[in-house]
């Protein structure tokens, strides 16, 4: 049974198809396709939205942000083949989406798709996000500290994630063994949840899904993958990725945290005069390797993800 055809099969049986305006006890369908960076989920979405009418949403933390479209590789709108695409660029990075607002809007738009009868999916590699609404989190909703997350994002650019991160293991060592050291916005977020709410950061499960969903995976072996990661950084290079680099660096402030996004980081010592491209380069591709890395281990914590091997694709 090929791909497409598993996925028809899980729509004619999932539960019901149900709008916003239905009270049935019962689940509408959802989508989700995950998968390390560079494995090829844009392709195989739009193959899949256009197959059974559906919308896409996208669960990729760094695509929210406007300025940085070839480093987030948010999908130009000539190339989505007529496929609606939602939760791209929706906000600047010197404004800051908090994972319950996230939350918010991307459960707003799949009520917006399910009143069209199509088909919400959910496509990117940010756990996080998948998480939240998959698994209905109740995200803590305290109100942001301006001063305190500046405070902690010079520390981090004069110090070093690993320094922010020890502050967060002191204060909340279950979230600092969940959230990694580089993923600075989720550091900072979680210890400013701890300080100004006075608790620790608990994203509680919804007790009932609300939603039946089919989670697919794309896997590669580690080396091909590694490959593709190379290719991509090559041709986000030629496509521009340096001078929307220095755009954005002349425009905002090098401690936001979407500078900390794959592609920007890595090439301000070049901007600067500090090191060759080259070098920069190569920087990236390791750290997109490690990104993969640790997206991978976030989805072995789903347990009923249906893999599918990319190399057949």
């Amino acid at each position: 049974m090929n791909l497409l055809t598993q996925i028809r099969t899980f729509l004619k049986t999932a539960k019901h198809q149900a709008g916003p305006a239905d009270h049935s006890s019962k689940q509408p369908p959802l989508l989700v396709l995950l998968g390390p960076t560079a494995s090829g989920k844009t392709a195989l979405s739009l193959k899949i939205a256009k197959a059974i009418n559906g919308e896409i949403i996208s669960t990729d933390s760094r695509q929210i942000y406007k300025g940085i479209s070839i480093s987030s590789d948010v999908l130009p709108k000539s190339k989505r083949k007529g496929i609606l695409h939602h939760m791209m660029e929706i906000t600047t990075p010197d404004k800051e989406l908090s994972l319950a607002e996230y939350k918010d809007l991307a459960m707003q738009k799949i009520k917006e798709i399910q009143s069209r009868k199509h088909i919400p999916m959910l496509v990117g590699g940010t756990g996080l996000y998948i998480s939240a609404i998959i698994e209905g989190y109740d995200v803590p909703r305290i109100a942001p500290d301006k001063k305190l997350r500046e405070k902690l994002y010079k520390q981090a650019e004069k110090y070093g994630a690993e320094y922010i991160h020890k502050k967060l293991q002191k204060l909340d060592p279950a979230a600092a063994k969940r959230i990694h050291p580089n993923n600075i916005r989720y550091v900072v977020r979680a210890i400013e949840i701890n300080l100004k709410g006075k608790r620790n950061k608990v994203d509680k499960k919804a007790k009932k899904p609300q939603f039946d969903t089919l989670m697919i995976g794309i896997n590669w072996p580690r080396e091909k993958l590694y490959k593709r990661i190379g290719l991509r950084v090559d041709n986000q290079i030629k496509r521009g990725l340096v001078k929307e680099a220095k755009k954005f660096i002349k425009k905002y402030k090098t401690n936001l945290p979407a500078v900390s996004s794959l592609g920007i980081k890595e090439l301000i010592p070049y901007i600067k005069g500090e090191k060759p491209l080259e070098e920069c380069v190569e920087t990236l591709k390791k750290n997109t390797r490690n990104y993969a890395k640790r997206q991978m281990t976030w989805f072995r914590r789903y347990k009923n993800i249906l893999w599918i091997d990319g190399e057949k694709l």
